[in-house]
C-alpha cells in the first residue's frame, strides 16, 4: 500500500469515473489540472464522502487522471494484443485467513483461486477473466511481477491497482512492449481493497 492514506471512494458514484476518462482525453489538461481537481472534489463531494483532506484528495485524483489518461494511450495497442494475462490483488479476496481455499503457488508465484465464495471479487474476476481467455495472477506483492514475466510473454496485460501501485507496474512491463490497462482500487489499504467488477468486465 503505497500511499500514506487510506481512501474509499465505492460511494462516489460511477459517472465520477466517467468524468476522469474525459478529462484525461483533454489536450493540455495536466496544465490546469489543480483547478480541475479542486472543481471535481467540490462537485462530487469527495471530502465528505471519503473523509480524505483536500491535499491526499489532490494526490488521488492526480493518480487516478494519470492512469486513465495512460490507459488510454496504450488502449489501441491493448485491443491488438493477443496473448493476456489479468493482475488481480491479493487483498481484495474476501477472507485473508483460513476462510479463503485459495492455495499460493510460489512457482508461479500467485495465489489460486478456488471459488469458495460467491460473493469474492477475486473470484469473479478470475472467473470473467478465465471466460476471455486470460491467465490469472493473485499477486501478494510486486515483487511477483518479474518472475511472471521472465517466465511467461505476454502481449497484454490487465492490472488492478491504486494509482501509485499502476505506475510502478507499467514501467516495467511497458519497456517489455507490453500493453497496460489498469483498473483503479476504488478502496484501498490492507485488507478488503474494492474494484468495480463492471469496469474490469468493460477492459477485459
Amino acid at each position: 500500500m503505497p500511499y500514506k492514506f487510506t481512501f474509499d471512494l465505492s460511494n462516489v458514484p460511477r459517472f465520477f469515473f466517467t468524468e476522469l476518462a474525459t478529462i484525461s482525453c483533454q489536450k493540455g489538461m495536466h496544465t490546469t489540472i489543480l483547478k480541475t481537481s479542486m472543481d471535481i472534489i467540490n462537485r462530487f463531494k469527495i471530502e465528505e464522502l471519503t473523509g480524505l483532506n483536500i491535499n491526499d484528495a489532490i494526490v488521488l485524483l492526480h493518480d487516478l487522471i494519470d492512469m486513465q489518461a495512460a490507459n488510454l494511450n496504450e488502449q489501441n495497442k491493448f485491443l491488438e494484443s493477443k496473448k493476456r494475462a489479468l493482475l488481480l490483488p491479493h487483498c481484495s479476496r474476501k477472507y485473508l485467513d483460513s476462510r479463503c481455499k485459495a492455495t499460493f503457488d510460489s512457482n508461479i508465484p500467485s495465489y489460486i483461486c478456488a471459488h469458495c465464495s460467491e460473493d469474492c471479487l477475486i473470484n469473479k474476476a478470475d472467473k470473467i477473466a478465465k471466460e476471455k481467455g486470460y491467465d490469472i495472477y493473485v499477486l501478494a506483492g510486486g515483487s511477483c511481477i518479474p518472475k511472471i514475466f521472465n517466465n511467461t510473454k505476454y502481449e497484454g496485460v490487465v492490472g488492478v491497482a491504486c494509482g501509485e501501485e499502476a505506475k510502478m507496474l507499467r514501467s516495467p512491463l511497458s519497456n517489455r512492449g507490453i500493453a497496460v490497462q489498469a483498473i483503479p482500487l476504488i478502496k484501498n489499504g490492507c485488507a478488503n481493497t474494492v474494484f468495480n467488477i463492471e469496469t474490469l468486465e468493460e477492459v477485459l
